[in-house]
Formats: structure tokens, sequence, C-alpha cells
């Protein structure tokens, strides 16, 4: 019997991986091996190995497939395509997503009364104190960011920093039940609470920081890691990335909403610590969840300190200031794939002229055996130059969403400041102002279908292209439906004033106009997001280099935070302006003296400077584009690698 046939009767499903054959002139000792049958003895050596290719169809395996976009597995292995990432993964992620978004506006929903009814504070100092603290989350996004993006990886950056805003709400809500709540049962504004000691303050505002600095370094990394999940080399999972952005804002909202709602609730009523310590069950929740997912995850590892990258660029493009740059391409350095720490190499971009000359090869970067001296404070690769490039051309666009954001946090202030001031029953029943911000948070999950569904798909047909409308497009929308919002609201302050009570005491209830007026304008703001934020988010995470895509992520947030404080500083300026001697102001405390509706139609008037700003930038904006890695390894036509 030949040695070829002994093999093939053997059975792959046996559990016996060592058998002996005889091909009529020598007996072999055969093991299994991953690609076949080894013999581990020879007619000649007993110590060289035959590689035997068998006939017999049922030992052939199928073939592995695997990402296309240099993702690996749990232990460092290219990803295969069919055991990780994908909606399994996607899903895990907008789950906690959602938990880990109620934790954190269980307690930063009514973060304001807590610190009035409990801590005593006065209005003035209460807002001061959670604009502080709200502007340190979104800072924190940039340090979590860097680590991820530098030493940490997103998987790991995401882990540490849920752990640390799990320690903050543990630590919040026993302090808040050990001794803020003194006596027992205040904090509900009929019965004021004790003073407390320095110890005890401090403790609480450690507890809250923590979460500010786990929830600020979480958040850039999950959105980013999300969209890791999904290989954009793929066009499949490419769609499917694409639709998680969405997916994954809807999710921040459906948190947002559970908050804003049951806890905001029980809160108001007094009962802290219910809320704090459900918002602590619901991040410890998430935390589990997203260790349970471990396995099923692909993985990207970080690029090194993008600092350090950055300044190379610069100081050896100034080092070679009256070098001639080239338009000739094979002039240029660029590093091969196996010196490279980058995923995918960027293709050379116009623009920038000046950086080009970083990556401009002299006499003086080649050595006496014409091979390249590689000093990368001399000599920077044309993939670095580009990220830089990149940055550069991003900062602009950032910049035009600044002003969208001042829009967007009028809803959580002026909004509700405008609706208090309406006639805010309906029999016997009170609506709380704030929780008009419902209506955006459903706006925002009917747009999402309506835009995922509808609106894209028709869209692509029209154009003949499969993308549809692209990401500056949509948040060239965004900022259209913004400046709509911005004269709803206006126009229904002007009603407001027409049934007004000019006479009243206080604002509370001082006009006949319903509050559901303000419907519109909620839900031309939820429409907006949806446009603007969705589209920011993809835009921001596509275009950013491979090794920075958390800092992408991290300019969202960094955009929201600074909406704040220009919207703080526009309020400032726009009061000592209007305020008079007769005037009291567009923005009194008794808004039926004031003209609210004016700052409302000069937020849409800047906002539609700003559209035509982001237009010239956005036309201007040159997209990045990378060097397919079909290129550069030896695959099939299915992505197996060969």
């Amino acid at each position: 019997m030949s040695l070829s046939r002994q093999l093939a009767d053997a059975s792959p499903g046996s559990s016996c991986t060592v058998i002996s054959v005889h091909d009529g002139t020598q007996q072999h000792h055969v093991s299994k091996h991953r690609h076949g049958w080894v013999v581990a003895s020879h007619p000649f050596s007993p110590f060289l190995p035959i590689h035997v290719k068998l006939d017999d169809q049922k030992m052939k395996k199928k073939p592995e497939v695997y990402t296309l976009d240099g993702s690996v597995d749990q232990l460092g292995n290219p990803a295969v395509r069919e055991k990780t990432g994908t909606w399994v993964a996607g899903i895990l992620l907008l789950v906690n997503q959602g938990l880990a978004t109620l934790a954190f506006f269980g307690v930063g929903v009514n973060l304001v009364l807590f610190l009035t009814r409990v801590l005593g504070q006065n209005n003035a100092d209460a807002a001061n104190n959670v604009s502080k603290w709200t502007g340190t989350v979104y800072i924190f996004s940039l340090l979590g960011a860097f680590l991820s993006d530098s030493y940490w990886g997103r998987y790991k950056t995401c882990a540490i920093f849920q752990a640390i805003f799990l320690v903050g709400l543990v630590l919040l809500s026993v302090s808040t039940q050990v001794f803020l709540l003194n006596p027992t049962g205040c904090g509900d504004g009929q019965t004021p609470c004790g003073s407390h000691s320095a110890f005890q303050t401090s403790f609480f505002y450690l507890s809250l920081y923590l979460i500010a600095l786990g929830n600020g370094g979480y958040q850039p990394n999950i959105a980013t890691f999300g969209a890791d999940q999904f290989d954009e080399e793929d066009p499949k999972e490419g769609h499917s990335k694409i639709a998680f952005f969405s997916y994954f804002y809807l999710a921040l909202n459906l948190g947002s909403l559970f908050s804003n709602t049951m806890l905001g609730y029980f809160e108001n009523r007094g009962s802290w610590t219910l809320g704090f310590w459900a918002s602590t069950t619901s991040a410890f929740l998430a935390l589990v969840l997203f260790l349970v997912g471990t396995p099923t995850y692909r993985y990207f590892t970080p690029k090194g300190n993008p600092l350090s990258r950055f300044c190379q660029v610069f100081v050896a493009a100034i080092r070679k200031c009256n070098v001639q740059t080239t338009d000739i391409e094979e002039d240029l350095f660029e590093l091969e794939r196996k010196e490279s720490n980058a995923d995918r190499k960027i293709i050379h971009t116009q623009g920038f002229k000046f950086l080009d000359k970083a990556a401009t090869l002299t006499p003086k970067d080649v050595g006496g055996d014409d091979q390249v001296d590689r000093n990368p404070w001399r000599l920077c690769a044309v993939t670095q130059v580009e990220e830089v490039k990149c940055i550069l051309r991003l900062l602009p666009i950032w910049l035009c969403t600044i002003l969208y954001s001042v829009v967007f946090t009028q809803m959580a202030s002026l909004f509700v400041e405008q609706g208090a001031a309406m006639k805010t029953t309906i029999s016997d029943f009170h609506i709380p102002p704030a929780s008009m911000s419902s209506f955006d948070i459903l706006s925002v999950a009917v747009f999402i279908f309506i835009y995922r569904r509808v609106l894209d798909r028709l869209v692509a047909r029209i154009k003949t292209t499969s993308k549809g409308i692209t990401e500056l497009q949509r948040m060239g929308i965004g900022l259209i439906i913004a400046i709509v919002a911005m004269v709803s609201a206006g126009t229904v302050e002007l009603f407001r004033l027409k049934y007004a009570n000019k006479n009243c005491p206080s604002c509370k209830n001082g006009s006949s106009l319903s509050i559901f007026w303000q419907i519109p304008q909620y839900v031309l703001i939820g429409a907006s997001e949806v446009f603007m934020y969705v589209g920011q988010l993809e835009f921001f995470n596509g275009q950013a280099p491979d090794g920075l895509k958390s800092f992408g992520s991290a300019l969202c947030m960094t955009s929201i935070s600074l909406g704040n404080y220009v919207s703080s500083l526009l309020v400032t300026i726009v009061m000592k302006i209007s305020t008079s001697d007769d005037m009291p102001g567009w923005i009194p405390g008794n808004l039926n003296r004031g003209h609210l509706d004016r700052f409302y139609f000069l937020l849409a008037a800047l906002t539609t400077v700003d559209l035509v700003v982001y237009v010239i930038c956005a036309k201007w904006y040159k997209y990045i584009k990378f060097e397919g890695r079909m290129k550069e390894e030896k695959l099939n036509g299915n992505g197996v690698l060969v």
C-alpha cells in the first residue's frame, strides 16, 4: 500500500495524532499537522520531514477568512472575520454605551438640584460648579484619546476608565447615603440638610471628579472601539460600520431618556440614594457586559505618541526649508510596510507643500552605499507627513461645528427657562419644563430610522453611488436645520410674549401660551443632531489617520464642551450690551420683561454665517485616501491569506 493511500485512509477525526505507515521500503512515524500530515522519519535522514499533499478532499480544511484592515484578535493573531467583530460585538458595545450613559446622566441630570438642596449652594454657585464639572468631562476625553492612541489601545483604555467611573459612582453613593443626607429624608426641597464638614465635601467632590475622569476617558474610545469591529475594507462590513454610528448615538439618547425620566423623577422627589445606586448598578452591568465580549472583539495595536511624530515633521520641514519641493512622488520617502508602524499607507496629496520638504530625499539623507540614512528628525515618511496634513485639514471643519454646539446647548438651558414661563399645566397635571427634552430624544430615534432606511437609500439611487449623502453634506444639513430650529424658538417666544402677563412677579406660568408649542423646536434640534453629530462621528473617525482614531472621536466631545463655554460667553456679552437703565436686558430673570426672541434670532444669524464659512471649508477639504491593503498582501478574492 502506498504512503499517500495509508494516510488518506487515516480518519481525520481520530483522537490519535501519530500513526505508523509503511511505503514498502521504510517504516514511517507520521504526525498530524495543521497543514496536513508530516512524516517524522525519512529513508535517508530521520530528522528531515516530508510534507505530504493528500488527494482526499475530506482532509482539506475550509480556509479562514481574515479581516483586511489590520485588526487582530485578543491573542494578537490576525482577526478571523467569522469569529470576531461584526454585530455580535457591536451590539454588546451598544448596550454597554446605553447603560453607561444611563449611569452618567443619572448623576448629571439633577446635579444642580443636589448641590442646592443637599450641599446648600446658591443657584449661581451650583450652576457654575456643574459647568466646570461638565467641561472637565470633555477635557478628560482628550486624555483618554491620547492614552488609547499612544500606549494602551482602545480596549484597555475603555476597561480602565470604566472601572474608574464605577469607583466614582460607588464613592458618591456611599457618601450620599452615609453622611450627606443628614438628617435622613432631607434634600427633597422641603426638608433642608445640615452642614457638612470639609472632609465630607472634599470626599463628595473627589467621587464626582472620578466620575468625570472615568466617563470622559471612556466616551471617545468606546465609539471608536465599536467602529473597529467592522472591516471598512469589506463592502458589507463597511456599510455596517457607517450604520453603527447612528445606532451608537441612538443608544446614547435612549440611556439619557431613561435617566431624564425615571431617575430624574425619583431624585427630584428626594430619593437621591436610590438614584445614585441605580446609576452604580447600571455602570457595573455595563462593565461586566464589556468584559464578557473580550473574546469576540477585534483589536488594533497603539501606534505610539503622535506628538513626537508631529514634531518630527515640522522640525524636518524647517531644517529643509531651502530644499526645493517636487511633484514627483518617487522623490518622496516612504517606509516599507515591515518598517512602518502604521496600518495603512496614506496616499500623498497636494497642499501644505512646505510639509512635503520633510519627506523629500536629499543627498544628505543617502549614505555612501546608496542606503537611506533614516534620521526621523530630518527625514519623515510620506504617511507621517500626511497625518499632519490630515489634522490640519480637519481643524477648520471642527471649528465650524462649535457654533452648532452653542445652539444645541440652549436645549438644556434657555429652552427650559422659556418653557417655565409658559402654561405648564393640563388640568391639575404639571409638566416639568425639562421633560420636554424627551421630544428631542424621540426625534433622534425617528430621524435615525428615516435617514438610514429611507433618505440615504433614496439619495444613493439618485446619485448612483452606494454611499448616499456624504458626511460633510450631512453636517451642512444639520446646520441648516439648526437655523430653522432657532427661528422656530424665536417665533414661539414672540407669541409667548404676546400672551404674557407683563406684571407677574415671577416668570413661572407667566404666559397663557401652552408649553407644547415648544415641540417643533425640540423636534428640529433632534433632527439636526442626527445629521450633525452622527455625521461628525463618522467623519472624524473615518478621516483621522489609523493612529489617531480616538482623537477624532474626542474632537466631537470637545466641540460640545467649547459650545458650552462659547454659549456662556455669548450670553454674558449680550446681557452687558442689552442692559440699560430702563431695560433689564434680553435675558433677565423675568423673561416677560426681556427679549429672548432676539437672542434666538441672533443665534440663527450667527449660525447662518457659520454655515457659509463651513461650505467654503467643506469645498476646500480633501478626503484622506489610504493605499489599499490588497496591493500589499497576497490575498485571494475572498480576503483569504494565501
